[in-house]
C-alpha cells in the first residue's frame, strides 16, 4: 500500500514538472489524495489528485477523456471538472476545481459494462445510496443514467462525489 508520504512525494514531484505551487488539501480517500494547485504563471487554481495505485488513476483518467471527448462539462444541472493534464508515470490528474453542484471521483467507475454485483449486493447498495441522499435519490439515478449513455457505470456513488445544490 502506499503512504501518504509517498503520495506527497509524487504530488511534489508532479508539481515541480509543472510549475505549480501545491496549496491546501482538499480530500483523502481510499484512492488517493486531492490537493489545490496554483500555476506559478497563470491565473487560476486546478486540482490535482495523486492516486494510490495504478488501476483507479487509469480508470479516472479513461473517464475524463471520455467525457473530454463529449464535450461534458455538466450532468443534469452538475458541474463535471474538466481534465487539464495527466501524468501515467505519476499517476496524476488535473483537473478543475469545481463549485457544487457537481460530480467527480470516476476512480471506482466502470467503463463500457456495469460492475457484475449479485442482485442481493445491488439491492443492498441501492438502499444504502436511497438512505444517503433521501428524497434526492431519484435526482442522482437520473445523473447515473446520463453517465451510463456515454459507457460510466460510477460505483462509489456519495453525496461527497455527487453534490447536489443545497
Amino acid at each position: 500500500m502506499t503512504t501518504k508520504e509517498e503520495l506527497l512525494r509524487r504530488a511534489g514531484l508532479y508539481a515541480q514538472r509543472h510549475g505549480l505551487v501545491l496549496g491546501e488539501q482538499l480530500g483523502f480517500g481510499v484512492h488517493g489524495i486531492v490537493f489545490v494547485v496554483e500555476s506559478q504563471t497563470e491565473p487560476g487554481r486546478a486540482a490535482m489528485k495523486v492516486h494510490e495505485r495504478e488501476a483507479p488513476y487509469q480508470r479516472e483518467r479513461e473517464v475524463y477523456l471520455r467525457l473530454q471527448d463529449h464535450g461534458v462539462s455538466e450532468i443534469r444541472g452538475c458541474h463535471v471538472p474538466g481534465l487539464l493534464r495527466h501524468d501515467d508515470g505519476l499517476w496524476v490528474i488535473e483537473m478543475e476545481v469545481v463549485t457544487r453542484p457537481f460530480v467527480l471521483d470516476f476512480a471506482g467507475a466502470y467503463l463500457d459494462k456495469p460492475p457484475d454485483y449479485s442482485d442481493d449486493v445491488l439491492a443492498e447498495w441501492r438502499s444504502e445510496k436511497e438512505e444517503q441522499f433521501g428524497d434526492r435519490w431519484p435526482v442522482v439515478e437520473l445523473i447515473l443514467a446520463s453517465l451510463e449513455r456515454y459507457g460510466i457505470y460510477m460505483a462509489d456513488v456519495s453525496p461527497g462525489n455527487i453534490a447536489l445544490a443545497e
